[in-house]
């Protein structure tokens, strides 16, 4: 990728067009909302099929409503890690998560282990602020979790 958006320096790191990351937590924000609505729907569907499944198995298939709260991750692992590099939310704001430290997409795991660390950082205040602070005041706008995985959010082309 020579002159695309994420270009290699000379001591072997990746380096992103600076113009790619104005205005981008903003938009975090609203892809954010978008999101929890489409992470609702799923769940709420999940937790349907798993009542249902209960009704079957006399109680037994109850056990799996402990496993909802992973939707988001796998939610998040497909999407980011999938073709497209972004959620809904995220497609419909116009953005995109690259991975920095290899030059290209994020994996389904990079992407998992991204949403598990922001969905702690937001179960406690202090963490998710400071969070939300490191990347409002970087001027390429990554989040802690960002920096901890590897991938950067970018305006999509």
């Amino acid at each position: 990728m020579a002159n695309g958006p994420i270009v290699q320096t000379v001591n072997g790191n990746y380096q992103v067009d600076a113009r790619l990351t104005r205005g981008v937590v903003s938009r975090r924000f609203w892809a954010y909302l978008v999101d929890l609505i489409v992470i609702m729907i799923w769940s709420g569907i999940a937790c349907i099929g798993i009542f249902m499944l209960g009704l079957l198995t006399f109680g037994l298939g109850w056990l799996l409503f402990a496993l909802v709260p992973l939707t988001a991750i796998i939610y998040n692992a497909v999407t980011i890690g999938g073709s497209a590099q972004a959620t809904v939310g995220m497609r419909f704001v116009g953005l995109k998560v690259v991975d920095v430290t290899a030059g290209g997409r994020a994996t389904g795991l990079a992407a998992a282990v991204h949403a598990l660390l922001f969905y702690v950082a937001v179960s406690t205040f202090i963490l998710w602020a400071c969070d939300i602070l490191l990347g409002i005041f970087r001027d390429d706008g990554r989040f802690g979790h960002d920096l901890l995985t590897g991938l950067m959010v970018i305006r999509a082309e």
